[in-house]
């Protein structure tokens, strides 16, 4: 059974009678069918009864109704009503828009828009990149999707899609201080996407792409970077690289092993496949092998699309054909962004010794951790339960946080690998640890140090509009 957590917590009114044991009856019939108990408030009270309203840790929307299902059967206690935590913070939406000064008094409009407003339109005219001095667009990110590749849920569409998009505009904003709107697009057409976000772009210091399916999101960043003079960044290619990047710098400290040496194996060559293998050749690494369903990816195998052909010509040195399961024999590591149990036990242990295990695929992994503890040195997932989560918010935030700073016209490799480094050596080497070798996403500094490091690599690789003050 997965483990319980606040992704599948519940909040339950129940009625208790006046008499001894009741509610002791309640927490030990939680406790006997699996649940973790959080606060226990009161609500209100009468002459012969409690009603309380307790907060229920469950692993799944199925153990939850079990857990309910419970309580209901106990004598003197009766629920009234129950609420999934996680829906009711998406009520209405998660994001709002805000005044930065406030509109009390009739200078105040007269300044914040008509008439006063009609000079600064005109400066802009003149010069438009007064813009990004003198409206929004200087701290401001679009977050694009069409709903085709929404977490591990697949293509869901634009409305189901929004969520996410809203939540990622959250964390923009709670850790880079960066606004950004999430927009979704009612449309699969490549030119379609394209257009539209050329169309909106004036609004926007940078565009976020998020949950794109591949091959077309490679064509639609890669147009839009050709295109527009603005940042634009595919998060679920580059971010996951980034973060990906900088646990393996660290996981190769610890286990003292040479990028130049090691065998990598990526499960998955779709967007994010793609984006870690770059990076990690970027890094030095030199044999890395993308495996797909049909197996590894070789020069010459058959039932390749142009970008899996472009893929293997990068890939495999050595050649090595065969199955997934084949493929993992003596692998130093090993990085999953593809699906759920993929891989088992037995695989693990065809692997060197002090292995790294990555199966980042949400929620379910490429492998149990718990299994894939046994086995390897170091193991990191995508998930916030487990140590070492390889989570995109410890870099996107600081990344345009960076190209916003600095005016950078485009996020290049140098950049995504500077961030990588930065996020890596926020740990001391002489903290690091099999289970702390990437930082936590709460980590005051990450978005900081990112930023830093990504404005230092823009201005060397002369990638922006003006010198930094």
């Amino acid at each position: 059974m997965e483990n319980n957590n606040a992704s599948n917590s519940l909040t339950v009114r129940i009625k208790l009678n006046h008499k001894p044991g009741v509610l002791a009856k309640v927490t030990h019939t939680i406790g006997e069918n699996g649940g973790n108990i959080g606060a226990i408030d009161i609500a209100h009270s009468g002459d012969d009864y409690i009603v309380r309203d307790i907060t229920i840790f469950a692993s799944s929307p199925k153990h939850g109704d079990e857990i309910i299902n419970a309580l209901k059967q106990i004598d003197d206690a009766e629920v009234i009503n129950y609420s999934d935590r996680t829906f009711l913070i998406h009520l209405g939406g998660k994001i709002e828009t805000v005044s930065k000064i406030p509109i009390k008094t009739r200078d105040d409009l007269s300044m914040a828009y008509t008439p006063g407003v009609a000079r600064v339109c005109q400066s802009i005219h003149k010069n438009p990149d007064d813009a990004h001095k003198l409206t929004i667009k200087s701290n401001t990110i679009a977050v694009i999707s069409d709903g085709t590749a929404v977490l591990g849920l697949g293509d869901i569409g634009p409305y189901a899609a929004m969520p996410v998009m809203e939540g990622k505009a959250m964390l923009f904003k709670d850790f880079g201080g960066i606004n950004a709107f999430p927009i979704c697009l009612d449309t699969k057409d490549v030119e379609e996407i394209i257009k539209t976000i050329k169309i909106i772009a004036p609004g926007f210091g940078g565009i976020n792409l998020e949950d794109i399916s591949a091959p077309r999101c490679f064509e639609i960043e890669k147009r839009l970077k050709d295109e527009l003079d603005i940042p634009v960044f595919h998060d679920d290619q580059h971010g996951t690289a980034v973060v990906l990047t900088a646990a393996l710098i660290n996981s190769l400290k610890v286990v003292k092993k040479d990028p130049k040496d090691i065998k990598v194996v990526i499960a998955g060559v779709g967007a994010a496949g793609t984006a870690c293998t770059k990076m990690l050749l970027n890094m030095g690494i030199k044999n890395i092998i993308g495996c797909d369903r049909t197996g590894a990816l070789f020069k010459g195998r058959d039932n390749m699309n142009e970008s899996k052909k472009e893929y293997a010509s990068i890939t495999n040195p050595n050649s090595e054909k065969g199955s997934l399961k084949e493929i993992m024999h003596k692998a130093d590591v090993f990085v999953g962004v593809s699906g759920p149990n993929i891989i088992d036990e037995d695989d693990l242990k065809n692997m060197n010794k002090d292995s790294i295990v990555f199966p980042m695929s949400n929620p379910t992994p490429e492998i149990d951790p718990e299994i894939a503890y046994k086995h390897a040195a170091i193991v990191g997932t995508g998930r916030s339960d487990y140590p070492n989560q390889i989570n995109n918010v410890l870099c996107f935030p600081g990344i345009f946080k960076g190209a916003l700073e600095c005016k950078a016209t485009t996020i290049n490799e140098e950049m995504k690998l500077a961030a990588a480094v930065a996020i890596a050596n926020t740990i001391s080497e002489s903290h690091l640890h099999p289970d702390y070798i990437i930082p936590s996403v709460f980590h005051p500094e990450i978005a900081e140090k990112v930023a830093e490091e990504v404005i230092k690599a823009a201005i060397k690789t002369n990638v922006i509009k003006q010198p930094r003050d």
